[in-house]
């Protein structure tokens, strides 16, 4: 009844049947109150997405995998203490953390949520140790910035630990199945020496169904699979002497064995009296002539070494009356049904045997008997003459060449599965080294390993949307928005990136596609934060920010742990100028995720705006030194030790800013006011041209270039920059310098 209910409750599991299956384990673990089934009734809850009942029912208990299963209740539950506690106790900190590199994956999230980096890099470290293929772990290395080199991670070693991994159990397998094909092999003569012909005929079919599930294994090795079991009673054959028949081992239990129930049953010698009485009908009718024919033709046997068929003939026409079973199948006075072999004959030269005796179709019973026992005959001679002088040596070559056969399987297998590893290994290596390029802002040679991939690794949904992500970071949003939406249209219900294709589709200014998207995703999955995230951006775009903001909240109550959205709300409310709410939430996504650069921008900014220069300063520094490629960062930096009246330093970084993204028009409007500061009117008025290629219509550079002739005493230029500034809507900050 347990086991009944137990593989009820994983056939519910497996069909995701999750309420049945819950009811079916809540039975078992009455009935059969183990921690093995409570183990199971945790997992089901899990599966029904019910942590607190897992909880319940796991409390207190002490086996590892009850330990990892309450662990993971715990964590779903936001009970992180608990939960580390139960993987790694205080009180016994030499016990292994349970269930492996997976344990050991769930205890370096746990430190990670709790802020302790050092300690989460060493248990996501030591998990892919355990479990090279263990993607999870590397693309947490790679978040926290401090993944190893994928060469490294998914070595040559680490493809020979992999293979030795996988055939450790296979091989045993392998080889318990060799010995036994062995063991039967040396029997194939035996069994088969007490195996009438129609049994020979029903077991060579038998054998074929069986091998073809086994298509490495010859059929000879599997004709006699149970030849150690002993039916003497059902399998009786005829024996010409009782010699004969003392050497021969109890012939094998078969699977079709009601073919030859009635030799048993109580109607057998009425069937046995039947066939004594047309035995002369059949004697009658046989031909001699041709059998010698055949016999000396096929065989070459000597005449004279054993009595002929004709005198056997001759002596069972004669006792027809007194033995009543000589074809009947449990008979032991003539061996006309018996086919005799030597314990030592190959199993090969007894499957050459049955192959050379067919019976023909179409033929009364009576003279499909009397075939079969003329034909089985004839082998009976052949062998007694020839096979003594060939059994051992044929019987050597065929063990070799099994085992050769064996070993070349084997080798095949190995080869294959090596084969496969390397594959494998050399995909997550260029998976794994565009990510981690990726996660440390290294964006156009992540680009390129992408690149590299296979057209159907490439055109996937993760990959193109980690490439749109490169593009985003490289401020390059058309093509960003190109490859979000192949990854959107390929796969249109992954959910994962999509927040930043909403924001990519905000600096494009795109408010329909962006409504659209929004709406799109939550049909999907309304509790999906990517999906309000959405819908916060497509409010944002049109300036309603008291709306946009509710949705970002949204977002964050269904994943407390989504930093983004943190940081979408402090924008808001940045927007809003409530800065003091603002600094919260930038800080809540810097406690989620250390390394969320956009989090440390938004600080700075706030600083910045509220004139506390030298904190702006610190946090657009720590954003720099978390991605040291991007342009903004940089011209921020700059504006902030401007700020700080450090001008050599803030020219610098404008210059690393211009070199890093010469599209990018802000750092070079910044460094024209840094060098009016200096005084440096030339160098200003060069740097704005030169601004004026990339941005015509900014109204801020004509306003400042106005500026600049005027402190040079020029004024007709200076009124017609003033006048294109006016004309272009400058903003309030324009208008004063322009009234001045």
């Amino acid at each position: 009844m347990e086991t009944l209910m137990v593989d009820r409750v994983h056939s519910s599991l497996r069909l995701f049947m999750h309420r049945n299956a819950i009811f079916l384990c809540e039975r078992l673990c009455a009935q059969f109150p183990s921690e093995t089934n409570v183990q199971l009734l945790a997992t089901c809850y899990l599966h029904n997405n019910q942590p607190y009942a897992a909880y319940h029912v796991l409390k207190g208990k002490k086996l590892p995998e009850s330990r990892y299963l309450f662990a993971t209740s715990c964590f779903r539950m936001n009970l992180l203490r608990e939960a580390e506690e139960t993987l790694c106790p205080v009180n016994e900190p030499n016990m292994e953390v349970p269930s492996g590199a997976t344990g050991h994956y769930l205890l370096g999230v746990i430190y990670r949520c709790t802020g302790r980096i050092s300690a989460a890099a060493e248990q996501f470290t030591q998990a892919l140790t355990l479990d090279p293929l263990l993607w999870a772990a590397y693309e947490e290395l790679c978040i926290l910035g401090i993944a190893e080199d994928t060469d490294e991670c998914f070595s040559e070693s680490t493809a020979l630990r992999l293979q030795q991994e996988h055939t450790s159990t296979p091989t045993l397998v392998k080889s318990n199945f060799a010995n036994e094909n062995r063991v039967l092999s040396s029997r194939v003569s035996a069994s088969l020496g007490d195996i009438s012909p129609k049994q020979i005929k029903q077991l060579h079919a038998n054998n074929i169904a069986e091998v073809s599930g086994y298509p490495h294994v010859r059929p000879t090795a599997l004709h006699v699979q149970n030849s150690s079991t002993s039916n003497v009673a059902q399998f009786d054959t005829p024996s010409p002497t009782a010699a004969q028949t003392s050497s021969i081992m109890p012939p094998p239990l078969f699977r079709n064995v009601h073919v030859y129930q009635n030799t048993i049953s109580g109607d057998a010698p009425t069937k046995q009296k039947a066939n004594g009485v047309n035995q002369p009908l059949r004697r009658k009718y046989m031909d001699e002539a041709r059998l010698k024919k055949v016999s000396g033709r096929l065989f070459n046997c000597d005449s004279t070494s054993i009595p002929r068929r004709s005198v056997r003939l001759k002596d069972t026409a004669t006792n027809s009356n007194s033995n009543t079973s000589q074809f009947g199948g449990n008979g032991t006075g003539h061996s006309s049904g018996k086919l005799r072999v030597n314990s030592s004959t190959p199993s090969k030269l007894c499957s050459t045997a049955i192959r050379s005796v067919q019976v023909r179709k179409g033929k009364p019973r009576a003279t499909e008997n009397f075939d079969e026992g003329s034909r089985y005959e004839v082998i009976d001679e052949m062998w007694t003459d020839n096979i003594s002088g060939t059994s051992s040596s044929v019987s050597t070559a065929d063990g070799r060449s099994f085992e050769q056969d064996k070993a070349e399987r084997i080798l095949l297998q190995d080869s294959k599965l090596a084969l496969g590893i390397r594959e494998l290994l050399g995909l997550f290596r260029t998976l794994g080294e565009g990510f981690r390029l990726s996660c440390l802002f290294k964006c156009q040679e992540a680009l390129e390993v992408y690149r590299k991939l296979p057209e159907s690794q490439f055109n996937t949904g993760w990959v193109l949307c980690q490439v749109g992500k490169a593009y985003f970071e490289l401020v390059d949003y058309l093509e960003a928005d190109r490859y979000f939406e192949l990854a959107h249209r390929l796969s249109p219900c992954t959910l994962d990136g999509m927040d930043i294709y909403s924001t990519v589709l905000y600096h494009l200014n795109e408010e329909m596609r962006l409504s659209y998207l929004a709406q799109e995703l939550i049909s999907i999955d309304r509790l999906s934060p990517q999906a309000w995230c959405a819908v916060g951006n497509c409010f944002a775009l049109r300036k309603d920010h008291e709306t946009a903001l509710k949705n970002f909240q949204r977002s964050v109550q269904l994943d407390s742990r989504f930093a983004y959205a943190h940081t979408l709300c402090g924008h808001e409310y940045s927007a809003l100028e409530d800065y003091e709410n603002s600094i919260k939430f930038y800080r809540c996504a810097l406690q989620v995720d250390e390394r969320h650069y956009n989090a440390w921008y938004g600080l700075g900014v706030v600083y910045l705006r509220q004139e506390k220069f030298e904190f702006a300063e610190h946090h657009f520094r720590r954003a720099f030194q978390i991605n040291p490629r991007s342009s903004v960062l940089m011209c921020y930096l700059g504006m902030a030790l401007h700020s700080l009246k450090r001008n050599e330093e803030a020219l610098e970084m404008m210059e690393k800013a211009i070199a890093a993204d010469k599209k990018n028009p802000l750092p070079k409007y910044q460094k024209a006011l840094i060098l009016l500061g200096l005084q440096k009117y030339q160098e200003a008025l060069d740097e704005l041209e030169r601004l004026k290629e990339i941005a015509r219509h900014e109204s801020s550079m004509y306003a400042l270039m106005g500026k600049i002739y005027k402190q040079l005493n020029i004024l007709d230029k200076a009124v017609f920059c003033f006048g294109i500034a006016l004309d272009l809507k400058p903003p309030a900050a324009d208008l004063a310098i322009i009234k001045w």
